[in-house]
C-alpha cells in the first residue's frame, strides 16, 4: 500500500518533468502534406470598385448576390449625396468556392474601375495546429488522470494548476484553428460602389525600392518645408509689430550716441594765494664719489 502511494506521488513530478519535452515538440512545425489544389487551405481576399448610377440600388443587389451564394454582409458603410457623389462600401463573406463567381457578378453591377485579388496558402499552419491540438488534448487527458489519482493536498494543488494551464493552452490553439477555418471557409470581398460624380479610388503609386524611398523622402521634405513656412507666417506679424519698433529705437540711440559732443574735461583750480605757482630750478646732477 505504501508503494502504491509513493508511485502516485511520483507521477506528478514525472509528468512535470515530461512537460517541457512535450512543449518543445509542439513548437516544431509539421511538414505540409503534398495535397492537390482542391485539398489545400487557401484564404481568398478581394476588393473591387464599381461606378454605378444608383449607389443604394447597387448595394441592395450586392446583398442579394451574397445571400444567393450562401454568404452574408459583414459590413455596410454608405454616404449619401444629392449631387451623385455618394459611395457605399460593403464587406461580403461568401463560401470559398463561390469567390470568383461573386466577384464577377459584383463587377457587372456597373463599370468596374479597379480590382485586386490576393490569396494566402495556410495549409502548413492548419496541419501544424491540428498536430499541436492533438498533443495538447493528450496532455490535458493525462493531467486529468493524474488529478484523479492524487493522494495528498500538495499533489492536488500542483496538478490542478498544471491541468488549468494545459486546458488554457488547448483553448487558445482551438480558437486559432476556428479563426483559420473561418477565413478559409468564407472568403472576404470588399466592394466599393461609386456614384456618377464620386472621385475614383486612388491606386497605390508607390514604386517601392530606391525610387519609393526617394519619393517618400521628397514628400517628407516638402511637408517639412510647408510646416516651416506655416510657422514663419504665424511669427511674421509679431516680428513686424515688435521687432521693427525695437530696431528703430536701437538705431536712434546709436545715432544719438555717435553725434553727441564729448563731455568737457574739468580745469585745475589756481593756488589759494591767487598767484602763479612757484617754479624751482632743476637739481644739479650728482657728482661721482672720489676714489681713495
Amino acid at each position: 500500500m505504501a508503494d502504491s502511494g509513493a508511485k502516485v506521488a511520483a507521477e506528478p513530478q514525472a509528468a512535470a518533468e515530461r512537460a517541457p519535452d512535450a512543449a518543445q515538440g509542439e513548437n516544431v512545425p509539421a511538414q505540409a502534406p503534398d495535397l492537390g489544389v482542391d485539398q489545400r487551405s487557401i484564404i481568398y481576399r478581394g476588393s473591387t470598385s464599381v461606378r454605378v448610377k444608383d449607389v443604394n440600388a447597387a448595394a441592395g443587389q450586392a446583398t442579394g448576390i451574397a445571400q444567393t451564394a450562401g454568404g452574408f454582409i459583414g459590413g455596410d458603410n454608405r454616404s449619401s449625396s444629392n449631387t451623385g457623389s455618394g459611395t457605399a462600401t460593403l464587406t461580403i463573406r461568401v463560401p470559398a468556392d463561390k469567390f470568383a463567381t461573386s466577384v464577377d457578378q459584383l463587377s457587372k453591377l456597373g463599370t468596374e474601375e479597379s480590382r485586386e485579388i490576393s490569396t494566402e496558402d495556410v495549409t502548413e499552419q492548419t496541419v501544424d495546429l491540428d498536430a499541436r491540438i492533438a498533443v495538447q488534448q493528450a496532455r490535458v487527458t493525462s493531467g486529468r488522470n493524474l488529478l484523479s489519482q492524487a493522494k495528498s493536498l500538495n499533489d492536488l494543488v500542483m496538478l490542478e494548476k498544471e491541468v488549468a494551464t494545459r486546458e488554457s493552452d488547448l483553448a487558445s490553439l482551438q480558437a486559432k484553428k476556428r479563426r483559420l477555418a473561418d477565413l478559409t471557409a468564407l472568403s472576404t470581398i470588399t466592394v466599393t460602389f461609386l456614384g456618377p460624380e464620386s472621385p475614383g479610388v486612388k491606386p497605390d503609386d508607390n514604386p517601392g525600392g530606391f525610387l519609393g524611398g526617394l519619393s517618400a523622402g521628397w514628400k517628407a521634405l516638402l511637408a517639412s518645408l510647408g510646416v516651416l513656412l506655416t510657422v514663419l507666417g504665424a511669427l511674421l506679424p509679431w516680428i513686424i509689430a515688435i521687432g521693427l519698433p525695437a530696431w528703430a529705437v536701437w538705431w536712434a540711440y546709436k545715432r544719438w550716441s555717435r553725434n553727441r559732443p564729448p563731455a568737457a574735461q574739468p580745469a585745475l583750480a589756481p593756488a589759494a594765494t591767487g598767484g602763479p605757482l612757484p617754479t624751482f630750478p632743476p637739481a644739479p646732477p650728482a657728482k661721482p664719489a672720489d676714489k681713495d
